[in-house]
């Protein structure tokens, strides 16, 4: 009797997952996993460590290796791009890249874990030499050899989110001069809110960044090689531009297939199936259900795919789930120079963008009692908390600060993902030790205060 077949399609965090679970769930399965790059499952997210030297070897920067899975009974195939579904034969067409051949597979269940891509400004200049994108293995190691050449001083990163910055902190290690730029008010500001965004902003021109926010880039000039980013107000002078502005999903060879919204999301049902049968999304590429802001959303982290793959698998083989996928709250922290951040849920510009009220409380504090001095580690730390007017249900939070306070975040997401009030925080059992915390631990303190409670 044949085997089962399952096909997943993409292998970063959520093929990895996938060949994990479904080989610790079912025994006896026929799985594929087709991956279009060269190098499989390398880490995105592991890039500013190796640029930074911070990494044993850029080979390593990887969920895994082929050689290091297929014991588990998974067969793995890299330079193979999935083109097409044939939804009514359940079959898939795969592409070698190398020999530009095509084969068609068999399938029972399809998970499509296709990711996204980076977007490159459509502006004149954007096909120059040295005009740089930042995801991948083959990005990366382009990138870590401008940063070593001497002759490479100037660097401008376009965008100002997570990979903007990651960027430009390597780029400044590395010695360079570094120029940020973007369109819109204030860095990080898609993620986090306004006073811990000024905070951060400070701390990039401490070290020597040029900040250059609210401009609209109009063209990278030059005639083979880039030398300067035009902007409306200004040129900068450059010998290398990194863009960081965002990522497409990845699945424009499913349209007409798989329903996707119209900017190219995929669609999927609270069972994460598509609207084609034994067909399933996962990751980057689908709208993922929110839990604070109640509706789907595309959030891009490694944390959510991996959730969404553990229920797809656990349920692939029922006609009907009992329950839906719960959701997600979208976690993420980012280090920034001498200061370390965390934030779950919303924020004022992602509730706007949701259609969510809420409502804002910002607290700052020291870390630990009064009596210990700040040259014994009692630095300042800051909070936000996003909350429903109406209900104090959590729908966010933040913390910073140059102490690693970073695992709070994990509080907060947790708080939001079991619906807990700022009246619930407030009163939130945690460990008191002078050498760690306060009497109130710092959550605690921050939501007294968006109570409107004396301070302590």
């Amino acid at each position: 009797m044949s085997k089962t077949k399952v096909i997943v399609v993409g292998a970063s965090h959520g093929g990895h997952q996938a060949i994990l679970e479904l080989t610790r769930q079912y025994p006896e399965l026929d799985i594929k996993l087709f991956e279009a790059g060269d190098f499989v499952s390398f880490m995105s997210c592991g890039m500013e460590l190796y640029l930074e030297d911070s990494v044993t070897n850029v080979n390593d920067v990887r969920n895994f290796s082929p050689e290091n899975i297929s014991h588990l009974g998974a067969e793995i195939y890299n330079n193979s791009e999935v083109i097409a579904i044939n939804t009514q034969q359940k079959t898939v067409t795969v592409r070698d890249t190398t020999a530009n051949q095509t084969q068609e597979y068999d399938y029972d269940k399809l998970i499509l874990s296709s990711g996204v891509t980076p977007k490159r400004l459509p502006v004149a200049g954007s096909t120059l030499e040295n005009v740089y994108l930042m995801r991948g293995k083959d990005w990366a190691t382009k990138i870590k050899a401008k940063l070593e050449d001497p002759s490479v001083q100037n660097i401008t990163v376009v965008g100002a989110g997570y990979i903007g910055i990651e960027a430009v902190e390597a780029s400044v290690k590395a010695g360079k001069n570094v120029t940020l730029i973007d369109v819109i008010d204030r860095p990080l500001g898609n993620y986090l809110n306004t006073p811990l965004t000024t905070i951060i902003e400070k701390e990039l021109k401490d070290n020597g960044v040029t900040v250059i926010t609210g401009a609209n880039i109009q063209s990278f000039e030059g005639q083979d090689k880039v030398t300067a980013v035009k902007t409306n107000n200004n040129n900068y002078p450059t010998d290398l531009v990194i863009q960081a502005v965002g990522v497409q999903p990845n699945t424009s060879w499913l349209d007409g297939v798989v329903a996707l919204d119209n900017r190219g999301w995929i669609k999927t049902d609270e069972y994460l199936r598509t609207n084609v049968s034994d067909v399933y999304a996962v990751g980057d590429a689908v709208l993922s259900y929110s839990i604070p802001a109640q509706t789907k959303l595309p959030i891009a982290l490694a944390s959510v795919v991996r959730r969404q793959v553990r229920y797809v698998i656990t349920h692939l083989f029922e006609n009907q789930p009992a329950l839906p996928f719960n959701g997600v709250v979208g976690s993420s922290a980012l280090s920034v120079f001498n200061y370390k951040f965390a934030t779950a849920g919303l924020n004022t510009t992602t509730a706007e963008k949701a259609n969510v009220t809420l409502r804002s409380a910002y607290y700052q504090d020291q870390l630990r009692p009064n009596y210990v001095p700040k040259s014994k580690g009692n630095c300042d730390v800051y909070v936000t908390l996003d909350y429903e007017p109406q209900t104090h249900r959590l729908l966010g939070g933040a913390v910073l600060s140059t102490y690693d306070i970073t695992a709070q975040g994990n509080v907060i997401a947790l708080a939001i993902q079991h619906h807990l009030r700022l009246e619930d925080l407030a009163e939130a059992d945690f460990f008191f030790q002078p050498e760690f915390d306060r009497q109130w631990s710092l959550l605690n303190l921050a939501a007294q205060h968006a109570l409107g409670e004396p301070a302590f």
